[in-house]
């Protein structure tokens, strides 16, 4: 049965993935005509998951009767010996009825006993698997007995990082070293998959590297709380996470406690609040499932409102603007220059607007820091940057 249940649980899982996949591709599937690819495939997962509940079911009622005979061949062999005690005057007919009796009694409740345990093995086979996720350690743990980080400027040192995503070979990034100052705005700049992402999802602590320290006014990110480190970041990622809720409830995420007066403020900085009064319910409109019912400008905007919100002291932007058109974009530009005004802010640079901007550019390449700079020094000294600029330029 443990087996059986298992092998089920494994095809509800196939089951599971293969129709979400398929109900959020289902444009892709129509424009690349692969119906009835997906029909066979849908044939096939269904069809093992159907032999795997009929395995159960077989296991099921196998065990009835064996159950029954098991029982019956106990009550023949009770009375059989019964019956030669009472021949032999051991024991009086009346008690022996009496006996007969309470046995008979307690049949449905031993047999459900049985059955019982049947249904702990296809519990335990299914609770398996949550439990591997469930059991499996997180690398990185709030300290309780850590201080809080005391942030005084708000400067930034990665000194001889390297990290490697996990049941990977290659490292992310390899032995880099960059310094922010309080206050500035640094740019990493470099190709698709330089480690430009991870440098900045290891400032909040997503995950620790496994060389190397990083340090905000001096402070070590490991010493502190992580509550505390966090507290102190915003961030705006290229990919957009929202929830099935109102545009309201979004945005007073980063901020329950906000009022509806900053909530719009913020809406206005992130030059969101335009579409917002469009839609059905203004504030109140349910946007769908990571804001399935909005344009991808749309759900940048709402993001940067969020971070906005946030109000944080260090600011980190992956590729923010990357979903907005032009006129939008210099709108959030400007928000942008007033949100990082005395903060520090950390930006994964695509266009050349804030590239431009930066007081300090950073030119990773394979997971290595190459260059950094100000924009005029690396044109002069950086063939890699004049190469990443001059195709900008080309495309503007």
């Amino acid at each position: 049965m443990g087996k059986a249940t298992g092998e089920s649980a494994d095809t509800v899982g196939k089951l599971t993935a293969f129709l979400s996949e398929m109900i959020k591709g289902l444009r892709m599937i129509k424009i690349y005509q692969k119906e009835n690819f997906e029909l066979n495939r849908s044939k096939k997962i269904t069809e093992e998951h159907m032999n795997r509940q009929n395995k159960i079911g077989f296991v099921m009622i196998r065990a009835t009767p064996i159950m029954e005979i098991m029982t019956g061949i106990m009550i023949a062999g009770f009375i059989y010996y019964t019956g030669l005690m009472v021949a032999s005057g051991e024991i009086e007919i009346n008690n022996f009825f009496s006996f007969l009796t309470a046995m008979m009694l307690a049949y449905q409740p031993i047999r459900s006993l049985a059955t019982i345990n049947m249904l702990f093995y296809q519990g335990a086979s299914g609770a398996q698997r949550v439990f591997n996720v469930i059991d499996s350690e997180t690398t990185v743990k709030e300290n309780n007995s850590s201080p809080d980080l005391r942030l005084i400027k708000g400067d930034l040192e990665f000194k001889n990082v390297s990290y490697s995503y996990p049941n990977t070979k290659d490292s992310a990034v390899k032995k880099i070293n960059i310094s922010v100052k309080g206050g500035s705005t640094a740019a990493l700049v470099g190709h698709s998959g330089a480690g430009k992402s991870t440098i900045i999802n290891l400032l909040p602590r997503f995950y620790d590297p496994y060389e190397g320290q990083i340090f905000i006014d001096e402070q070590n990110i490991k010493d502190v709380s992580l509550f505390s480190l966090r507290k102190n970041i915003s961030l705006v990622s290229q990919d957009i996470i929202l929830f099935d809720d109102t545009v309201r409830a979004n945005i007073a995420y980063a901020n329950l406690e906000a009022s509806n007066d900053q909530i719009k403020k913020a809406c206005e900085f992130a030059a969101a609040d335009e579409f917002i009064e469009k839609l059905p319910k203004s504030y109140e409109t349910i946007i769908g499932e990571n804001g399935i019912k909005l344009s991808g400008g749309q759900k940048q905007r709402l993001s940067i409102a969020r971070a906005i919100l946030k109000n944080a002291s260090i600011i980190l932007l992956d590729e923010a603007t990357s979903s907005l058109d032009s006129d939008s974009e210099e709108k959030v530009q400007n928000a942008i220059i007033n949100l990082t005004k005395n903060k520090t802010t950390l930006v994964i640079a695509h266009r050349l607007s804030t590239i431009i901007r930066a007081e300090k550019i950073i030119v990773v390449n394979q997971g290595n820091v190459v260059d950094a700079g100000t924009h005029n020094d690396l044109l002069k000294n950086s063939n890699i940057y004049k190469n990443l600029y001059s195709k900008q330029l080309s495309t503007h």
